[in-house]
């Protein structure tokens, strides 16, 4: 199919042909191409070392190479967004903007109603399947719009920070209508998930509402938006329950709610040392930059927190043994986070953010086998 520099010239021939915006050109894929002929010079990029994701393809004068759509086009991102390529090209930005190519956010979303669901099943009993499904969906949905306020607020700023300028409203990819019409179906079919529940958790999940709203401003007012983002990341410590039992038990759901606030600093501190200096370039706050070289000190305070907190649900839960087996693991997963986590090194910081998925599972998994005890 031809050497690198015929792929080379394809694609400045196509870069040429759209938008120009700095020393890097973000162009369509060319309408003028025939669908079979744009697949094949697509498929001849990829397979001369290449990279191409979604319906935009990147150009960089200065690198000679395509990066992809997404957040800072990270190599270890990749694999994870190929299967966006299933969908058709016009739909693969919406795709990208509601990042089901990184999925680590949908499961930190969904953890906390899991734990929930799982402590409010009656003794010897597995979660509601139903119920995990529900919110599964939701936190799918609710995490994808809670990312489209967020790009459409900080678009100014998300084209300043090498991590995010490539995003789909920063871009350009998509328009600022698009994307409040975007959210618009998101949260009609969020509204969708939440019918589905009793009317007191109706009530519930609909004021979480402000939080979404409001959460992706703090970073310009306080350095503590990681507070605000638990705050908002975490309301399904307290809707899954209310959805099983129709009432909230304070005893229960606030220490883990409050267990989930203290997680969340810890992930997304670490997660925020990635941005540390463009935040600071664009006058961007956070606990990163908060607590600087003092970060495990802090996070070592937090993850103790989070650990006595989950503790206390389950103790006031009445739940089994092997609940403890769950804490333990927990306590393991974050002594091991921070002690070895290199905040100054961003893929050891990314490396330890994904990870908390499986800290989430650890501690489902042991709610799930105390309450069978």
């Amino acid at each position: 199919m031809g050497g690198p520099g015929l792929w080379r010239a394809v694609v400045r021939s196509v870069a040429n042909s759209r938008w120009r915006g700095g020393s890097r050109n973000a162009v369509r894929a060319s309408d003028s191409i025939l669908w079979p002929q744009r697949q094949r010079i697509l498929s001849g990029i990829e397979s001369h070392g290449y990279v191409v994701r979604s319906s935009i393809v990147w150009y960089s004068s200065s690198s000679s190479r395509v990066e992809p759509l997404g957040k800072g086009g990270k190599q270890d991102d990749r694999s994870s967004a190929s299967w966006i390529k299933s969908f058709p090209l016009s739909l693969q930005p919406f795709a990208c903007l509601a990042r089901l190519d990184k999925p680590i956010g949908t499961w930190l979303l969904a953890w906390p109603c899991f734990w929930s669901i799982a402590l409010a099943a009656p003794a010897g009993s597995l979660p509601d399947l139903k119920m995990l499904a529900l919110f599964g969906t939701g936190a799918i949905l609710l995490r994808g719009a809670g990312c489209t306020v967020n790009d459409l607020l900080d678009r100014d700023i998300d084209g300043k920070v090498d991590r995010t300028k490539l995003r789909p409203i920063a871009s350009g990819a998509l328009s600022p209508a698009q994307g409040v019409g975007f959210l618009g179906c998101q949260l009609l079919l969020g509204l969708g998930i939440l019918l589905q529940l009793n009317d007191f958790s109706r009530i519930l999940g609909a004021s979480s509402l402000l939080l979404v709203g409001t959460y992706p401003l703090m970073k310009r007012w306080t350095f503590w938006p990681q507070a605000f983002l638990g705050l908002t990341f975490n309301w399904g410590a307290l809707l899954g329950w209310s959805a099983i039992q129709g009432s909230l038990n304070p005893a229960v759901v606030l220490p883990l709610y409050l267990s989930g606030i203290c997680w969340t600093l810890v992930y997304d501190t670490i997660y925020a040392h990635q941005d540390k200096e463009d935040d600071l370039k664009v006058g961007v706050k956070s606990t990163a930059l908060r607590f600087g070289d003092h970060t495990c000190l802090w996070l070592t305070g937090f993850s103790a927190a989070s650990v006595s907190f989950l503790a206390l649900a389950g103790y006031n839960t009445g739940i089994g043994w092997p609940f403890c087996g769950g804490v333990l693991g927990t306590a393991c997963h974050f002594a091991w986070q921070l002690q070895t986590l290199d905040i100054s090194n961003s893929d050891d910081c990314n490396r330890k953010f994904g990870s908390n998925k499986w800290l989430g599972a650890i501690v489902f998994g042991g709610i799930v086998l105390g309450k069978l005890q």
